[in-house]
């Protein structure tokens, strides 16, 4: 492929369905736009009843040879796969520039290592995905765990390429296929994934993409030639989601929105924790769902933590996310930037303190695109509307306390349990913290660092089940339990 860039245009893009490009049959189509300026970057074929038919009937096909295939020698594939995407690392990044906007600095150094990351580790476990023995009088019983068969995984927009990096490596791991269903704001580099798969020995239809809308991914849920559903999108989705696959009992692994606080108690390394709160609240334009945007400070730190932040954040370079010195790029579409400008005018109309930010830049070259400049609000309380929303964007809130049971509370009154942090130089009171906040991933002293080896996943309506890790691989593979008799059978009845 040809070196991309911010003006860049691509061929019309079509599902990939056992091992090639296929043509739909809807005779839709849909446009990708390049958030810098919302230039189109390609025509998007929507997948058809029948496309999805044949993707179904590729995976099971697929997954009826790759199941089979040793487990070392399906880790050896994986691993030829992760090379080939190191390897393609500043291709696949820029594709996902170009798409979603995040900047470049970011995803050459975070998203398609991370992702390959997660795709190696995998490979690695996957001889070691075995069952067990246990002995009794007269017999035995042994275990297999056994890969489930045909896996959907339906992706979201703000990390492409690594969200299906994610999901097909644990999966093909396991031993499933997987049908992947990019979100149609972000299709571009999915279809690029599957050729390197095919590139490095997965045999034919073991790793399927189906490009489309909502309808594609219902009707993936909805199919009984289906085992599982992987999603990471919004909590109103996840709810969808598990309610259409509760017709067919399929499992579902839903990673989802959050609203995670960040906890600074005033013995912390404040210059520590604000940077920590910078970056988990700025990076990739606030669009992670992991990010910590309600940032607890106790009163005795509090207008330390303040000093300087106005300065720091309006520092923050907003630009052409292809220019590697930008850090704030633009938000992913055109609609998401009017949401997010509307949560910003509810912060400045509410009272709380404006500390900066939260404008359109005044740039000519940027008034094509989904820019907006990155904000924080002090003196918010948690009644407030863009303190109880997940905005999805760079937007900080930071809220006062006076003791640790008051901010275990309010850090506690949240549908959402995705993620948190405490800070604190006194470790026995930052693991208490840590232990009584509801959510599925909380740090101490650090915010974000998440290695392939660690579950990462959410409490209430921040998600259901885990990925990374070797927690996830239950979540992937099915336990059959076999018991040998040794004795005659002397009873009946």
């Amino acid at each position: 492929m040809t070196a991309v860039g911010a003006t860049t245009t691509l061929p019309r893009l079509r599902s990939f369905i056992g091992g090639e490009y296929v043509s739909s049959s809807s005779g839709e189509t849909f446009e990708t736009r390049h958030p810098g300026d919302n230039h189109v970057i390609c025509d998007v074929e929507q997948a058809g009843d029948r496309e999805i038919e044949r993707a179904v009937e590729s995976a099971t096909a697929g997954f009826g040879e790759w199941s089979t295939m040793p487990a070392i020698e399906r880790g050896r594939i994986l691993n030829r796969a992760v090379a080939i995407i190191r390897d393609r690392n500043d291709e696949l990044a820029a594709l996902d520039t170009l798409d979603a906007g995040r900047p470049i600095g970011e995803t050459t150094t975070e998203d398609v290592p991370t992702g390959a990351d997660v795709i190696e580790f995998y490979a690695g476990l996957a001889p070691a995905i075995h069952g067990s023995t246990i002995d009794f009088p007269g017999g035995f019983a042994r275990t297999r765990r056994e890969p489930l068969g045909v896996c959907a995984g339906i992706g979201a927009w703000n990390y492409p390429i690594q969200i299906a990096m994610w999901k097909s490596g644990l999966a093909l791991a396991c031993g499933n296929s997987m049908i992947f269903k990019p979100a149609e704001v972000t299709p571009v580099s999915a279809g690029v994934l599957a050729e390197i798969y095919l590139e490095a020995g997965v045999p034919p239809g073991v790793f399927n993409v189906v490009q489309g809308d909502a309808r594609v991914g219902r009707a993936l849920v909805a199919h009984p030639g289906i085992e599982k559903v992987s999603l990471t999108g919004e909590a109103s989705t996840g709810k969808l989601v598990m309610a259409d696959a509760a017709h067919t009992l399929k499992k579902v692994t839903l990673e989802l929105g959050g609203k995670s606080p960040i906890v600074v108690f005033d013995d912390a390394d404040i210059d520590s924790a604000r940077n920590a709160a910078l970056t988990n609240n700025f990076y990739s334009t606030g669009q992670v769902c992991s990010h910590g945007t309600r940032v607890f400070v106790q009163r005795g730190a509090y207008e330390e933590f303040l000093d300087g932040l106005a300065e720091r954040v309006g520092a923050l370079s907003v630009g052409d996310p292809f220019d590697p010195a930008t850090m704030i790029g633009p938000l992913v579409s055109a609609e998401h930037h009017e949401k997010v400008l509307s949560y910003m005018k509810l912060a400045a109309d509410s009272g709380a303190r404006h500390l900066v930010g939260g404008e359109v830049p005044a740039e000519p070259s940027l008034a094509n695109g989904n820019y907006i400049t990155p904000a924080v609000f002090a003196d918010c309380t948690d009644d407030m509307a863009f303190v109880t929303d997940e905005v999805f964007g760079p937007l900080m809130a930071v809220l006062p306390f006076d003791d640790e049971a008051e901010v275990v509370a309010r850090a506690n009154a949240t549908d959402y349990g995705l993620a948190g942090a405490v800070f604190s130089a006194d470790l026995a009171r930052a693991n208490r913290v840590a232990n009584s906040i509801e959510a599925g991933f909380v740090w101490i002293n650090d915010y974000g660092t998440m290695p392939a080896s660690i579950p990462f996943g959410g409490y209430k309506h921040s998600g259901l089940g885990r990925e990374n890790g070797e927690q996830a691989i239950d979540h992937y593979t099915q336990i059959k339990t076999i018991y040998t008799n040794l004795e005659p059978v002397d009873r009946y009845m």
